[in-house]
């Protein structure tokens, strides 16, 4: 008799250790191939070593995190299907994207599915603004952020120059535009002129055409407002003209596989800024993001970037909230987010709770020369740090934000 009881306690107590050892789900958007695949590649990077150092640690819950990936390409409709496919799939959080257009709209999807979504490499202010509610965060800067920083090295150490904008005529383009005048005192469009470009099939003539507008402008800083592939077309347009010998050149947000991708002698000069680099830690006192530079480092041979970090914070901030409210409910983890502060990375960090927009200080930085970069013993230490600004003074105030707003003042 003994034996079939065993048996039977056996049968029972077997879904309680099957779901135990199952595997949590997280989803992430990301461009495989496209304008951002090699942003796509460092997300990737980062997200993996975040898993991979959580699991060693015990988990979620008791459980293993369990990474799905799909190629979003940087296109809003196909990230919307991926979310649809997450969703099928499980994912308990989706996270990822390159273009802000895809942030909002796999974001607005996960909300209809109940799920929430981190924004990574999505910049435009109307990410957590105009088209923010309650199930999107955004870890990395906005426009808004980058343009105060900006605004107010060159306003101390270029004041008064005339400025000339090449500008992605889209959500972000627009965006950064639009907080960059306000932040330089460029709004005067005939003084401080400018070119919008199709984001998708701009030609090399047109990119000419704009560079050579910007040349006969007389203008001392050239801002281009562009990213991935298309900055890359600009700089070499840039580079043959001879015009970054001749201008100031303003690139809002730089990565390094701008450098790595057009040489050191096309880029050396170029002010941009980034929310992080692998040199913050240290700056910042970081023992956690020297620990993640250095485990980096060793596994993919190269340092890593600010789109390595964002993805490894966020997958480390939503296992925390997980671990804070025992719990995989999305209502439950984004009440344990909003207004959480936290330090990972670099320094203080806080989850706003009004607008889910990641405060974190924000630095103004520039490339430097080949020769400087040669001396590093990888080859890759590509930027100065020239400027910093506290989190909570780069930020948009709630009122500012309310006003982009408009009727809705709290998200939904």
């Amino acid at each position: 008799m003994k034996q079939p009881i065993v048996h039977a306690l056996i049968m029972c107590l077997l879904p309680i250790s099957v779901l135990a050892n199952e595997p949590i789900k997280i989803g992430l958007n990301f461009p495989r191939t496209g304008n951002y695949k090699a942003e796509g590649l460092e997300l990737m990077q980062g997200s993996l070593l975040a898993i991979e150092h959580i699991n060693h640690n015990g988990g979620v819950l008791g459980r293993p995190l369990q990474l799905l990936s799909k190629n979003s390409a940087s296109r809003a409709e196909k990230a919307q299907r991926n979310v649809d496919e997450f969703f099928r799939s499980e994912a308990k959080m989706i996270f990822g994207g390159a273009t802000s257009e895809e942030a909002i709209a796999a974001g607005r999807r996960a909300r209809e599915l109940g799920l929430p979504y981190f924004a990574l490499l999505s910049y435009a202010n109307e990410v957590t603004g105009r088209e923010g509610h309650r199930y999107i965060f955004r870890e990395s800067n906005n426009d808004w952020m980058s343009a105060q920083v900006l605004g107010e090295y060159l306003s101390w150490h270029m004041p008064r120059q005339r400025y000339h904008y090449i500008i992605s005529d889209d959500t972000w383009g627009l965006s950064m535009e639009a907080a960059l005048r306000l932040a330089t005192a460029s709004q005067d469009r005939a003084k401080h002129s400018f070119t919008r470009l199709n984001p998708v099939n701009a030609s090399h003539a047109e990119y000419k055409q704009a560079l050579i507008k910007a040349q006969k402008s007389q203008a001392d800083i050239l801002v281009l407002v562009l990213q991935g592939q298309n900055v890359m077309h600009a700089m070499r347009v840039v580079h043959a003209m001879g015009l970054n010998n001749q201008v100031q050149i303003i690139i809002p947000n730089l990565s390094r596989t701008l450098i790595q991708n057009l040489g050191a002698q096309t880029m050396t000069g170029v002010i941009g800024t980034q929310a992080w680099t692998w040199r913050v830690p240290a700056l910042e006192n970081s023992v956690k993001g020297r620990a993640f530079v250095k485990d980096y480092t060793q596994r993919y041979s190269e340092y890593p970037g600010s789109a390595a970090a964002s993805a490894y914070s966020v997958v480390y901030q939503w296992a925390d909230a997980v671990q804070r409210t025992h719990s995989l409910d999305s209502e439950s983890i984004i009440k344990a987010l909003e207004d959480h502060s936290y330090q990972l990375l670099k320094g203080p960090q806080q989850w706003r709770g009004f607008d889910h927009q990641n405060v974190q200080d924000i630095y103004a930085i520039r490339v430097k020369s080949r020769a400087e970069i040669m001396q590093d013993p990888l080859k890759q230490d590509y930027f100065e740090i020239i400027h910093r600004m506290q989190g909570q003074d780069a930020v948009q105030s709630l009122d500012d934000w309310q006003q982009e707003r408009g009727e809705h003042l709290t998200l939904d």
